[in-house]
């Protein structure tokens, strides 16, 4: 009786999915014959004519709709691996001084993360942009002009790389806002390892940095790798809020070419297939890291 109940449900379940879905797609449908708008992608051949501040590769108005969107796919890409690094150092410094024996670096990390984790991301943005660079009145130098230069048209590295404003806002509030959230699951992961094991590495002679890192860290490392894939995916959707800086990135532009040629519905099918396939590639890299840990922990 119990299997036959569990196959009912099962089936009821899937029916009421499909009534859903069969629902929707008539809605689309009824929606698309009342505008005169057929299903189609041939509008991305279409001249973009709108101009782009920063495109990684040649990109001139009179480009097609497609082309820009890979240019704002290249932007976003940009700005994604970028702050995944620099987030995971971040976290990873501020986790470990969070679970060290250090009073004052335990005090700083706490506070940043309850500060960070307090406040909306949109919100930080918004204060990097506008106070952090576009308040810059002139230019300040650190340490000297030919290693780091700020100023409200951005950053300027080793004077060769200039990083606009609207992007370095962007990757500081993003790496900025994750990082606190992966400390907190660093911090969760160190806690995880038997207490027995950092008696262990102390009572051999290893101080306590070389211990966390040698001993501590490889042990957590199967804890964390769940919670940091989940602020992977996390930071990839919110580099939408790009919108709010005024950088290009693929959801900018696709906002763009929708309201040119109110082609919404494909739009945003070509915007969630964007990040699928995103989040995807960065799901299947965690995993294959995931596996190389496990590995190299059974041998």
């Amino acid at each position: 009786m119990k299997g036959l109940r569990s196959l009912y449900i099962q089936v009821g379940i899937g029916l009421v999915l499909f009534i859903l879905f069969a629902v929707l797609i008539n809605n689309l449908s009824i929606n698309l014959i009342r505008t005169n708008l057929n299903f189609s992608f041939k509008w991305l051949y279409r001249p973009a004519s709108f101009a782009l501040a920063e495109h990684p590769l040649p990109y001139s108005p009179s480009d097609s709709y497609a082309w820009a969107l890979f240019i704002g796919w290249l932007n976003s890409l940009k700005v994604i691996f970028i702050s995944l690094i620099i987030s995971t150092l971040i976290g990873f410094i501020t986790g470990i001084a969070r679970t060290g024996r250090n009073p004052l670096l335990k005090i700083i990390a706490a506070s940043y993360i309850t500060l960070i984790r307090q406040t909306p991301l949109l919100l930080q943005l918004m204060f990097w942009y506008f106070v952090g660079f576009l308040s810059i009145k002139g230019t300040l130098i650190f340490p000297n002009e030919r290693i780091l230069v700020l100023s409200n048209q951005g950053i300027k590295i080793f004077g060769d790389i200039n990083l606009t404003a609207e992007y370095s806002s962007l990757v500081i509030g993003l790496t900025v806002f994750t990082g606190a959230y992966i400390a907190e699951v660093v911090r969760g992961g160190i806690n995880s390892v038997p207490r027995g094991q950092w008696e262990a590495f102390r009572s051999v002679g290893l101080n306590e940095n070389s211990g966390v890192l040698k001993i501590i860290i490889p042990q957590a490392l199967p804890a964390i790798l769940p919670g940091l894939t989940s602020q992977y995916l996390n930071l990839a959707k919110n580099s939408t809020l790009a919108i709010a800086v005024g950088y290009a990135d693929i959801y900018a532009i696709s906002d763009t070419i929708i309201n040119q040629t109110g082609r919404a519905i494909e739009g945003f099918i070509l915007l969630l297939l964007s990040f699928l396939f995103l989040n995807l590639i960065i799901s299947l890299m965690m995993d294959f890291f995931n596996e190389i840990i496990t590995k190299y922990q059974k041998v």
